[in-house]
């Protein structure tokens, strides 16, 4: 019997540590390919490359294959992987584990969803993983918990054009209240920028910002991981804003004939 076909990702390098425990968490459930960038590639959205040649690297550690390095964007790796670089199309794929949260409009920035959302468009059942912190190092609850979501994710499925976005508080796994299914919320940052000058005398701009939290209610991904659950949320990205289409379609605008 074949075995399943694992292709595992991120935005933060391929030598970030994230990557290398996502990869021993999955080992045991299949076949692993690694593809990532080459550097970090964070908040680079689902970018891809068209106006400058994507070159691929073999990355050796202690004397076998870990992955390829690929200088271009998260949704680049899963194209050129699924495309040229693995022997079959993948059966999942895994995209982290991310520092810092992907919950509400932060998932429109991530270059860890955008991978598992080109899996999704490839037709792969796909899953991103952040833990919510950018200092936490530890990964023990986060690769338990993957374990755990893999052997539901083999044995069940998901919906076609869904990916499962999975945020993980920075715990022990004591702290950790349990786990929820939620929605995506719409908390979301207001940005500021700071104006300086650099040592030529020459203004540049350094983003900053302040969170601002989902504010409609407290059942969603945004509110709950900061209550101590770790949060599933389900995402389609079927962008039609349906309530919109009837009163359009009562818009002058479509009797313009030119």
């Amino acid at each position: 019997m074949t075995k399943p076909l694992i292709l595992v990702t991120n935005d933060d390098g391929i030598n970030f540590i994230g990557i290398k425990k996502l990869k021993e968490a999955v080992e045991e459930f299949g076949d692993v390919y690694v593809v990532a960038p080459d550097a970090e590639r964070s908040a680079v959205g689902h970018a891809i490359t068209i106006t400058t040649p994507l070159r691929v690297n073999e990355i050796i550690e202690d004397g076998q294959l870990f992955g390829y390095a690929v200088n271009g964007t998260p949704a680049d790796c899963v194209k050129l992987a699924v495309s040229q670089l693995l022997p079959r199309k993948p059966n999942i794929v895994i995209s982290g584990i991310n520092p810092g949260e992907n919950t509400a409009m932060n998932v429109l920035y991530s270059g860890t969803v955008s991978a598992a959302t080109e899996g999704v468009i490839q037709g792969i059942p796909s899953v991103a993983v952040s833990i919510t912190s950018f200092k936490y190092r530890k990964y023990d609850l986060a690769q338990k918990f993957i374990k755990s979501l893999m052997k539901e994710l083999l044995e069940k499925g998901i919906p076609r054009g869904t990916l499962l976005n999975v945020n993980i508080p920075p715990f022990q796994e004591q702290g950790i209240k349990g786990v929820k299914i939620a929605r995506h919320g719409n908390g979301r940052f207001t940005e500021a920028f700071e104006k300086r000058t650099d040592p030529s005398g020459r203004t540049y701009y350094w983003l900053g910002g302040k969170r601002h939290p989902s504010y409609e209610d407290n059942d969603n991904d945004d509110t709950l991981v900061w209550q101590g659950y770790i949060v599933v949320s389900p995402i389609a990205f079927q962008l039609t804003d349906e309530k919109a289409l009837k009163p359009l379609k009562k818009w002058s605008i479509t009797d313009f004939n030119g």
